[in-house]
């Protein structure tokens, strides 16, 4: 699986909480579902592009 998340920019953003290392793991899966999702909602719209609204 590829990572799709940066890991720099979620601890920039979580700024003073210590975050696990599974957690990274774990929002990289939820995001991939995410896209996943948008991806299905597009093509069911019969659209190749993914859009906002798809999220």
């Amino acid at each position: 699986m590829t990572d799709l998340i940066v890991k720099s920019g979620v601890r920039e953003t979580v700024d003073d909480h210590p975050i696990s290392e599974d957690f990274y793991e774990a929002l990289d899966e939820t995001v991939e579902e995410l896209l996943e999702d948008a991806v299905r909602r597009a093509e069911a719209n019969e659209r190749q592009t993914v859009m906002p609204q798809d999220l």
